[in-house]
């Protein structure tokens, strides 16, 4: 299903929509301030192993992120976070970032990474936000790369339901998506906090905090 929700004033019956059908099981194709992501409810293992399929990966080694309604409620899912991190975090956040954190029981262990970490960004983006307002936990994101070298991401949301109607249960079309990735900072160990990769983020933020 190809479903047009605005972007910047989603309908709430549509936000339902998507709603019921992660609680479902279902894999959905959204919006963020950054590229089009995959995802699914995090608490759904069966999804995931649907979206390991779809991007041929090992359920075993998978270093997906989630997304969290808002920065105060990251606590729930990651343990272990400082005061500097956790300050650099309200700085960078909400926006086009991902943190690398020590996961908390909270995230399903079928989630974690085989590091007991969790990769966690809270968009700038109304629509995945409301989503995970709505469901009341966070959803699984993880970039769609196409196979063209010069195309990195997928951008166009109509070429992405041809594509993927046949794998996913719907996508949302909120007009055309963002071709950089979010910048991914590893603060597992906050003695060694790291740029893992330089995206859409301003990576010289950390320096202004830690």
């Amino acid at each position: 299903m190809l479903l047009k929700i605005h972007k910047d004033n989603p309908q709430p019956r549509l936000i339902e929509k998507v709603v019921e059908c992660l609680k479902n099981d279902g894999v959905i194709i959204y919006p963020t301030d950054t590229v089009y992501g995959l995802g699914c409810d995090i608490k759904s293992k069966k999804a995931i192993e649907r979206i390991c399929l779809i991007k041929n990966l090992d359920p075993e080694k998978n270093h997906f992120s989630c997304i969290c309604e808002n920065v105060s409620i990251i606590s729930e899912y990651a343990v272990g976070v400082s005061t500097p991190v956790y300050k650099l975090m309200k700085k960078a956040l909400p926006g086009p970032y991902t943190f690398i954190l020590k996961a908390s029981k909270n995230i399903p262990r079928h989630f974690q990474s085989p590091k007991k970490t969790v990769g966690i960004r809270v968009v700038d983006h109304p629509i995945p936000t409301e989503i995970v307002r709505l469901l009341g936990n966070p959803i699984v994101t993880t970039s769609l790369k196409h196979e063209d070298e010069i195309i990195e991401y997928n951008t166009d949301p109509e070429l992405i339901y041809e594509k993927y109607k046949k794998l996913v249960d719907i996508v949302i079309d909120a007009g055309a998506g963002g071709n950089i990735p979010s910048t991914v900072i590893d603060c597992s160990d906050e003695n060694n906090i790291t740029v893992l990769r330089e995206g859409l983020g301003d990576p010289s933020i950390i320096h202004s905090v830690i």
